[in-house]
């Protein structure tokens, strides 16, 4: 019996915005400044790619796979018009490629790790098998600053897609305010997600003045009890406490600043409830919002799912940990499936490398079950 498939991609279960934006006049923008023919700043290449995005966008008899959905057009609603393009270029790879398993020379997301430590233990994470977080199995650390500096050297001007955070809490890397520092002006999308237990005026002035357009802050449950049941050791009145003072140094010294704030839980329960979300949570952060639970839960141990869809991240994203490991999704948690060391190679080539492109082939041509543990995974 083949298991349910779930989606890595898209899995916003339901979302919520304080403030509705003009999309009219976003699009009418989109569409001036796809007029591009004497745009001399842009490549054959991504002449080619903006001419589907145009013919998805805006030519009726087609049948689309780019669409904006709204949160995108959040996105674009923050940066300047001037970067629309260069917006819409990498959108498209991160959306489309993936559905037509296209890559080219770089993943069109980058998660980087600045620790895989964290200090709570939600109960649909897989910092609860102990036999990952238990140091002396090697899991466990921080990334250096001069490791997570040499990454973004990389993908500056190569990825336009960032997010600081995967298997564990950012913020217990103590260098993470001269991390945000370094990245400021760099990238058009930088999203940070924390569960904000950890925040206090320095990492707050930290995330507000570098590159970050979006902080996510994780919290499932607008009730303490429930809060406390699913993310074990985390208070929910402390959580609110830093999340005002977020607020507070925003207004005060940042008036100015576009960022996207963002409460997003992972909906495990019935119990949770969008509306309890929005009436404790719409008035601190710009977007309330629940994503599916997708399972990790003893991927390794679980028996095969017998899924063939390749998995999406395979053409969307690559993950660097703090170590300088590169792998190519966070369900393979310990790095069973890792492709080269950050330290021994370049962005570039490990994701073109003869290892990665294995196991796209392998996952294309209905052999995902030749790749441990993605034969157990039932992500797509």
């Amino acid at each position: 019996m083949t298991n349910k498939e779930y989606k890595k991609y898209n899995s916003f279960n339901e979302i919520q915005f304080k403030k509705k934006i003009n999309k009219e006049d976003l699009i009418l923008k989109i569409q001036s400044n796809l007029n591009y023919e004497n745009n001399n700043d842009l490549s054959d290449y991504q002449k080619s790619i903006l001419e589907r995005v145009k013919k998805d966008l805006f030519k009726q008899k087609t049948k689309e796979k780019f669409v904006l959905s709204n949160h995108v057009f959040n996105e674009i609603n923050q940066i300047n018009e001037k970067d629309i393009l260069k917006y819409l270029f990498h959108r498209y790879r991160y959306e489309v490629f993936p559905k037509n398993f296209e890559k080219d020379d770089y993943p069109p997301f980058l998660q980087i790790e600045p620790s895989s430590i964290c200090n709570y233990r939600c109960v649909f994470c897989f910092e609860t098998d102990e036999t990952f977080t238990n140091k002396k199995n090697g899991h466990m650390g921080v990334m250096p600053l001069e490791l997570f500096k040499e990454i973004i050297d990389q993908a500056e001007n190569n990825i336009q897609f960032i997010s600081i955070a995967s298997r564990g809490e950012p913020f217990v890397n103590k260098e993470i305010p001269k991390m945000l520092e370094y990245t400021r002006g760099k990238f058009l999308s930088l999203k940070i997600n924390t569960n904000a237990s950890l925040l206090d005026e320095k990492k707050i002035h930290a995330i507000l003045s570098g590159g970050v357009t979006t902080i996510v802050f994780s919290a499932d449950a607008a009730d303490p009890e429930l809060y406390a049941k699913l993310r074990v050791n985390g208070k929910l009145e402390k959580v609110l406490k830093n999340i005002e003072m977020f607020n507070k140094i925003k207004e005060k010294k940042y008036k100015g600043s576009k960022i996207i704030s963002r409460v997003s839980g992972v909906k495990v329960g019935e119990n949770q409830k969008i509306e309890d979300m929005h009436n404790l949570w719409g008035q601190l952060v710009d977007q309330v919002a629940f994503v599916n639970y997708n399972p990790w839960e003893n991927v390794y141990d679980k028996e095969e799912s017998k899924i063939k869809l390749p998995c999406s991240d395979l053409w969307r994203r690559m993950f660097v940990w703090w170590d300088g490991k590169i792998n190519p999704c966070d369900t393979d948690y310990k790095s069973i499936l890792s492709a080269s060391n950050f330290k021994d190679t370049s962005l570039r080539d490990a994701w073109n490398s003869q290892k990665y492109n294995d196991y796209r082939d392998k996952h294309i041509n209905n052999n995902r079950s030749k790749i441990y543990p993605c034969k157990n995974c039932v992500l797509v």
